[in-house]
């Protein structure tokens, strides 16, 4: 694994411990950290989260999260050492809900085909009738 992919991989650990059990935001909800991509040059890290509820619990969560990005920073660089610690923004990730679209999208064509299958052996039954 390159550099950015180690330090990647220790903020997003962090960043979730801090979230999970020192992060007392009443606004915060159910959030995961589920990765962090950081630049070659370790300037920058975007740490995408997913939350479980409404779509204004997430907008919570994420203005929670903005507020308290300083105080994550310096805890996380605290823990992950390193000479300049990137600047850090938080992003919804939204790959979940992408994913559970692409299925329901499949779903809908296998239905249709199968659908368009039953009908032509319906057909091909009533030919045979004749």
């Amino acid at each position: 694994m390159y550099r950015a992919g180690k330090v990647a991989e220790a903020i997003r650990r962090e960043v979730g411990i801090i979230i999970q059990k020192e992060l007392k935001d009443p606004r915060m909800g159910f959030v995961t950290v589920t990765r962090v991509e950081v630049t070659n040059d370790l300037r920058y890290a975007k740490v995408y989260f997913s939350t479980l509820g409404k779509k204004e619990d997430e907008q919570k969560s994420i203005d929670a999260l903005n507020s308290a990005s300083g105080y994550i920073k310096r805890l996380v660089s605290e823990r992950v050492k390193l000479r300049l610690f990137p600047e850090m923004t938080f992003m919804i990730d939204r790959s979940a809900e992408y994913s559970i679209h692409i299925q329901d999208e499949l779903d809908k064509i296998r239905e249709q085909k199968q659908r368009e299958i039953d009908e032509l052996k319906k057909g091909e039954r009533g030919d045979r009738k004749e």
